[in-house]
């Protein structure tokens, strides 16, 4: 005689338990994090680790792919990957607790996770290990209320008539779970999984309610900041950057929420004194407005990770100034409210440039995803070194005596802007007609200023370009060339001089460990 074997749920009903409990421990950890810290979340928690622990190259890679939609990027790659896990757990929970160990596990390695982070606290441990917790039961309720498929075995005589009389799928007559029974009992862990998630979204949201906080921020006022002028070349990069439209390059897969009221800057370290700043105390100083290009070291040659704005704030170097920098501090070592470090040499910040605790950006606060309510503007060094967003805390100190987040992993420790030039029009790959063709672009030498831009055309000599007005060493500057397109497929290149007589090298170098060089090149069809 057969037998049906114990019973199991259907591989289709172990895969939804699997996700299912996934999303519990996510949505209950979610709810649980708003109120301890949003940085503990199981998801951002595991998302941070995944960026510190990264290689240079692959976020290289990730930048130069995604640009600023690489977070993006990430959590589409690690909801994939969950939700293959996911699925892993519910197959492996069908007849036997595996499923509910892995899972345990895999929550046990975000707990560590969570207790590595910069800003950690024992409490970080709670939203996963709660949110664990309410993941196992979860799985273990779908995996008793599922439908069951049996596998059929031999079955002694004697017992066979007592199989007869029970439910297919059970070990009792007349009972088991029902196909109806486990749809509503999913929807019911779903909705509860999603409704935790959006509870913690919106208690975050109240008790950080910076967006409200960000609209009754008063600018502080400045004297107006001359216009800059624009070449009249349609699909020419704007010399003001619009903010919506401005790159974003940053270690934060969850925009720090931080409001006005609570921010405090702290300067200390090698100071004669100590200072604790909150915006009342700002506002008593003077504030400043200065236009000035930002430039990302990940950006390659020819990339956009570049851009230009009108910077509101008040000077560093009269910050420093009050706190009084002790001889022998060379590092301004800035952190932001989440963790991040960023060491800025002290040099650049009192050499007389216009390096500034930013509160603006093109009249408007700074939005949140750039630095809301404060972040650090140095020109002339690229943004890991000196443009430190949501910053908190400022410690002068030593290069041999600390590291920052960056330059822990290699990068290098001074890293001023190189000179760079990029053609805009015409596109890459674009068909053009023969005759008269505006070529045209951005070039920047920061702290030195751009003398003149040069255009070749395959391999005929270099031609002198057209430069817009200068606006300051700080910034980028706009030029065009006109050339007499000839039939065919044609390499255009465009390299600058910088006011010290230095030509634009081109020989290329990927951006680690201090920023891209070469000369940016694009194939044009002329017809």
């Amino acid at each position: 005689m057969k037998r049906p074997a114990e019973s199991a749920p259907s591989i289709s009903a172990a895969v939804v338990a699997g996700i299912l409990a996934a999303a519990t421990v996510l949505g209950v950890g979610q709810v649980i994090a708003a109120v301890i810290d949003p940085e503990a979340a199981p998801f951002f928690a595991l998302g941070g680790w995944v960026v510190d622990h990264t290689p240079h190259t692959l976020k290289d890679s990730a930048i130069r792919r995604f640009g600023s939609n690489d977070k993006l990027a990430l959590f589409l790659s690690m909801s994939g990957v969950m939700l293959v896990g996911a699925a892993l757990i519910g197959i492996l929970e069908r007849r036997r607790p595996l499923g509910s160990g892995l899972l345990v596990g895999f929550a046990a390695l975000v707990v560590v996770a969570a207790l590595q982070r910069p800003t950690v606290t024992l409490w970080f441990a709670a939203p996963t290990a709660l949110g664990a917790v309410a993941g196992v039961a979860a799985l273990r309720l779908l995996r008793r209320r599922a439908p069951s498929r049996s596998v059929v075995r031999s079955t002694p005589p004697e017992r066979a008539g007592a199989h007869r009389r029970a439910a297919p799928g059970t070990g009792q007559a007349g009972s088991g779970p029902t196909r109806r029974g486990f749809l509503a009992l999913t929807a019911g862990v779903g909705a509860f999984a999603l409704g935790t998630a959006a509870a913690g979204q919106w208690i975050g949201g109240r008790l950080r309610d910076v967006v409200a906080d960000r609209a009754r921020f008063p600018l502080p006022r400045t004297a107006p900041v001359a216009a800059a002028s624009e070449l009249p070349v349609r699909g020419l990069t704007e010399f003001v950057t619009p903010n919506d439209r401005f790159y974003r390059v940053d270690t934060a897969l969850r925009v720090p929420t931080l409001r006005s009221t609570d921010w405090r800057l702290r300067i200390h370290g090698m100071v004669d004194r100590e200072l604790d700043l909150d915006f009342d105390d700002l506002r008593a100083r003077t504030a400043v407005a200065r236009m000035i290009t930002l430039t990302c070291v990940s950006n390659e040659v020819g990339g956009d990770l570049a851009g230009t704005a009108i910077w509101t704030g008040y000077p560093l170097a009269d910050l420093l100034a009050e706190a009084g920098v002790r001889p022998g501090a060379d590092l301004l070592l800035s952190r932001s409210v989440d963790g991040f470090t960023a060491g800025t040499p002290v040099s650049a910040v009192t050499d007389g440039r216009d390096a500034l605790l930013a509160v603006g950006m093109n009249g408007s606060p700074l939005p949140i995803e750039h630095g809301y309510p404060a972040r650090l503007v140095v020109p002339g060094l690229y943004g890991y070194v000196s443009a430190t967003k949501w910053v908190v805390d400022l410690e002068l100190t030593r290069f041999d005596r600390a590291g920052a987040y960056w330059t822990d992993r290699g990068w290098a420790a001074l890293a001023p802007i190189k000179t760079a030039s990029r053609i805009d029009v015409p596109a890459a790959f674009a068909t053009v007609p023969a005759g008269r063709v505006v070529v045209a672009g951005v070039a920047w030498a920061q702290r030195l200023g751009i003398d003149r831009v040069e255009v070749q055309i395959d391999e005929n000599p270099w031609q002198q370009a057209e430069l817009g007005t200068e606006y300051s060493v700080d910034t980028w500057r706009q030029w065009s060339w006109w050339w007499d397109a000839a039939p065919g497929t044609h390499t255009l290149r465009v390299r600058a001089v910088d006011r010290a007589g230095a030509v634009q090298t081109d020989a290329r170098a990927r951006p680690f460990p201090d920023g891209s060089t070469g000369w940016h090149n694009r194939v044009v069809t002329v017809r």
